[in-house]
């Protein structure tokens, strides 16, 4: 009997029919125990409440755990369907911006919960240590194999995810590039297959940004490569191009740029930029796409940092003696009596004090102030230092 479980006769690697009829009957529930202890064990596939389980994560199990059991068994070598799923596991990582990370330790929880299974089995069924000694080497091998598959899917991906067809990259590098030849660009974007629009609207996204390139409208021209991702949109980012942004952009980060001429995107991606650095910073809310347009004034305010430090300290010079709590005190009362150009009970309803109250607080700050509230030009130069101060003091990683 041992000789038959060891495979006399059988040709040299498979194994006898009846370790194979054991291990089927092992594969329903197996691959059950797989795919809960990966959803379990690796975040990026945990399963949410209420959501159902990815068809194709089940189905990609199923189908490998029956290719092995054949492949154990001497049987045909068509795997192609196996081949594929492998492969598309490893394209979905790259098409939505992940690293390999999360798909290879899938694979180890997987092979781990196999392996544990196979150790159980043949204790349970007595089988020889020649067949175990073999079907661990298999089963290690052929993990090794699925993760190549899906490695090879991903590189597939990446090779050609910045080079869309007719080379999208390039052209979109050859639209930000200052003085690019309109005739240049012209013959490009005939070759790749895209109408030159007459404004666009850029996008900037923060380093290894999930980006989901199938939900991407197809004239829009994408750059993941670079250090800075960023995004054209064709035109201007109306309701329809938002909804394609949240969809194609998960995780929500992003800024958008005002739509610009052709020529001057690359000045659309700069404020786009900017933008996203102040919401990292903590000057900007984060509600999703920051729109550029909602915080002209930010940008403009906030747009040279060292030349900001030097207006600061030469028109509020007085507020750098003064205690925090009381250098917060000034600086709202002082913003608030400029916005209500200078009505104490204005101010006091904004400041929710009595008029009294912002009076008092107003003889004792134009001590120190007394020179640019009186001069229009000074005036209007201190209100536009203060509201850059105020949001610099809400984002301590600009300083």
């Amino acid at each position: 009997m041992t000789r038959a479980l060891v495979g006399g006769g059988r040709r040299p690697g498979a194994l006898p029919p009846q370790v194979i009829a054991i291990l089927s009957a092992e594969l329903p529930s197996l691959a059950e125990e797989i795919l809960e202890e990966v959803q379990r064990s690796v975040p990026e596939y945990a399963r949410q409440e209420g959501m159902p389980e990815p068809a194709a994560y089940r189905i990609t199990v199923e189908q490998a755990m029956a290719a092995f059991v054949d492949q154990v068994s001497g049987g045909g070598d068509g795997y192609e369907r196996r081949d594929e799923l492998c492969r598309e596991l490893g394209r979905s990582a790259a098409y939505q911006g992940r690293t390999l990370d999360a798909l290879q330790a899938a694979y180890r929880v997987g092979v781990q919960v196999a392996w544990r299974r196979v150790a159980a089995v043949a204790r349970t069924r007595r089988l020889p240590a020649e067949v175990t000694t073999r079907l661990a080497e298999a089963l290690f091998a052929y993990n090794d194999e699925l993760a190549s598959l899906s490695v090879g899917g991903y590189l597939e991906v990446r090779s050609s995810a910045d080079e869309l067809p007719g080379d999208h990259r390039r052209l979109l590098r050859m639209v930000l590039r200052p003085g690019a030849a309109s005739g240049a660009l012209a013959e490009a974007a005939e070759a790749a297959g895209w109408a030159v629009p007459r404004t666009v609207t850029m996008v900037a996204m923060p380093a290894r940004a999930r980006c989901v390139r199938e939900a991407m409208d197809r004239d829009v021209l994408v750059d993941l490569a670079d250090t800075e991702p960023h995004l054209l949109i064709p035109g201007g980012y109306g309701p329809e191009r938002a909804a394609m942004l949240s969809r194609a952009l998960p995780d929500r980060r992003s800024a958008v740029g005002l739509t610009v001429p052709l020529g001057e995107a690359a000045d659309s991606l700069r404020w786009a930029r900017r933008a996203l650095a102040l919401v990292e910073a903590g000057c900007l809310e984060d509600g999703g796409p920051t729109l550029c347009e909602r915080h002209l004034l930010e940008l403009w305010l906030l747009s040279d940092g060292p030349l900001l430090d030097q207006l600061a300290r030469r028109e509020l010079g007085a507020l750098a003696e003064m205690p925090r709590t009381r250098r917060m005190r000034v600086t709202e009362t002082l913003c608030a009596w400029l916005d209500a150009q200078g009505n104490a009970v204005e101010a006091a309803q904004r400041l929710r004090l009595h008029p009294q109250t912002v009076r008092y607080r107003m003889r004792q700050i134009s001590a120190e102030f007394d020179r640019q509230l009186a001069d229009p030009a000074a005036r209007f130069v201190l209100d536009a230092v203060l509201r850059a101060y105020r949001l610099r003091e809400r984002g301590p990683a600009l300083k």
